[in-house]
């Protein structure tokens, strides 16, 4: 997935942390500042490449995670708007993925956690961002919880 483009219609803030994650090749980024306080921890973050459903170009998303094992654990939340996120679509459409953690970058498999596995990981991202639990009060969806297992 060579150059892949910044997704659209996103905040300026997403806009400025996935360019600082890029630009320093994940030696910076890594650790989003949700409060914009300055860098006093942070929330860990990775860079999700997929495919675009209509354009066939790599997008790339930074999102927040969790581990699970080797995997990786990322929330389709988008903010608790009724609809999935543009990258969740597309990873559903085509589940073959690259992923960058700090400096480190892979391929992937993307699926979606059902059931018990769900209700886990879905305890485990609360965990590390607590604010998912007021965006699925916002929204009627149950909001994916999308697992991430290195080819």
């Amino acid at each position: 997935m060579n150059n892949p483009r910044m997704p659209s219609n996103v905040p300026d803030f997403v806009t400025s942390h996935l360019r600082q994650y890029l630009d320093t090749g994940g030696e910076e980024g890594h650790l989003w500042d949700s409060t914009g306080m300055g860098d006093h921890g942070g929330i860990p973050t990775l860079l999700l490449t997929t495919i675009g459903r209509s354009s066939g170009q790599g997008i790339v998303t930074p999102l927040i995670y969790g581990k699970a094992g080797d995997a990786y654990v990322v929330v389709a939340s988008k903010g608790g708007a009724p609809v999935n996120p543009h990258w969740y679509l597309n990873l559903d459409a085509n589940p073959e993925v690259e992923v960058q953690v700090m400096t480190e970058q892979f391929k992937a498999r993307a699926r979606t956690a059902t059931g018990e596995e769900r209700a886990g990981l879905w305890d485990l991202m609360v965990s590390i961002y607590p604010t998912y639990t007021q965006l699925q009060g916002k929204t009627e969806r149950e909001i994916p919880v999308v697992v991430l297992e290195k080819d």
